[in-house]
């Protein structure tokens, strides 16, 4: 699997505020960072939970950097409203959960 990469995931104006893996608007706390390629083309700045065209920097919260969900890949087997991104990123480098759903990752859960 792949490492994250420099580029900070984005939110949309819907999304703003959002957690990506728990959807929650309270205590963000850790950056999120993804692939490069995630963030190649077309889906450069583009919203990591919706694809929307992406106003603001994304961050995980408070409570799910402490669980380290943000690494652990929590929502694997869910499906969640950044779906898209299994389909930008098949490698599973983006450090996001849904992205590592591509790779056949074990679900820790």
């Amino acid at each position: 699997m792949k490492q994250p990469g420099i580029a900070i995931g984005r939110l949309c104006e819907k999304c703003d505020g959002k957690c990506p893996i728990c959807d929650s608007y309270v205590r963000p706390a850790t950056l999120v960072r993804i692939c490069d390629e995630c963030n190649y083309g077309s889906y450069e700045g583009r919203c990591v939970i919706c694809g929307g065209v992406g106003v603001s920097d994304a961050y995980y919260c408070k409570e799910c950097t402490l669980q380290e969900k943000d690494v652990s890949g929590a929502r694997l087997g869910q499906q969640s409203p950044g779906a898209w991104l299994v389909a930008a990123c098949p490698h599973g480098g983006c450090g996001l959960p849904i992205g590592r759903a591509a790779a056949g990752a074990h679900q820790p859960w």
